[in-house]
């Protein structure tokens, strides 16, 4: 069979390419995937750190200290009581009693916390070895412990007389040295005995809150005077009321 010349270059032409293709194909090998596990663990996050210092880290009461913290690897710092606050940084406050300050940093690491107390001393009024205590002058007596006043017919301490009463046993507690009367008085209505009666209950009343908030029953004496003296003599229901009342003298 004849071939014409260009048929057969052609085919020599394809031979070649067919030839080439399949050597530069034997020679790429395929790459092998590499495991993860061979990897070894990814690296983590360094974790954080805190330091929390006060100076000074006992006080007065009224005076400041400064806190003073810092921190590494962290992405958020909070302080109790004070709240979220920059990585580093200092604060000045003024605790009114003793505190325990706690920082909390937190970061991709996790978390950490640093602590520091400030001791705030509170001025101790000084004892009495001997009992006398500080009898206080007699305005500062009348201005504290004032009479208490009631209804009609009743010995029972109204909520005002109560609030009275917790101000005098403060004021007599730190005044120990200071004994008092409290006299029972009534108006003018009802009979001699029943107001004599009436006047003891209201002066026993006032003498059982004291004696309630701390006040010794042993500095207290109680006396009635029923309705024998009268502060205000108009029959009015202002002037009754004067009258209704449990007065407290200092027992000289």
């Amino acid at each position: 069979m004849n071939v014409s010349p260009a048929i057969y270059r052609k085919a020599l032409v394809m031979a070649a390419v067919v030839a080439a293709l399949s050597a530069v194909t034997g020679c790429h090998k395929k790459e092998k995937a590499v495991a993860p596990a061979t990897l070894g663990p990814a690296p983590s996050a360094p974790a954080p750190t805190a330091t929390l210092t006060a100076d000074p880290v006992a006080i007065d009461v009224g005076q400041s200290v400064v806190l003073n913290w810092r921190t590494t690897n962290a992405t958020s710092v909070t302080i109790d009581g004070i709240g979220e606050v920059a990585t580093n940084g200092t604060q000045t406050v003024s605790p009114s009693t003793s505190t325990d300050f706690h920082l909390t940093a937190k970061g991709d690491g996790g978390s950490t916390d640093a602590n520091v107390r400030v001791t705030v001393r509170v001025p101790q009024a000084p004892s009495n070895a001997n009992g006398d205590g500080d009898m206080g002058s007699e305005a500062a007596f009348h201005q504290n412990v004032k009479d208490v006043f009631f209804d009609y017919d009743s010995y029972d301490l109204r909520p005002d007389a109560q609030t009275s009463s917790q101000t005098a046993a403060s004021y007599l507690n730190s005044h120990s040295a200071i004994k008092i009367v409290i006299g029972g008085y009534c108006d003018e209505r009802g009979s001699a005995e029943y107001n004599l009666a009436l006047g003891e209950n209201r002066a026993n009343a006032a003498k059982t809150a004291l004696v309630n908030a701390g006040v010794a029953a042993s500095r207290i004496r109680v006396i009635s005077y029923g309705k024998e003296k009268q502060f205000c003599t108009e029959q009015n229901e202002s002037c009754w009321q004067q009258n209704r009342r449990a007065q407290f003298s200092l027992d000289r």
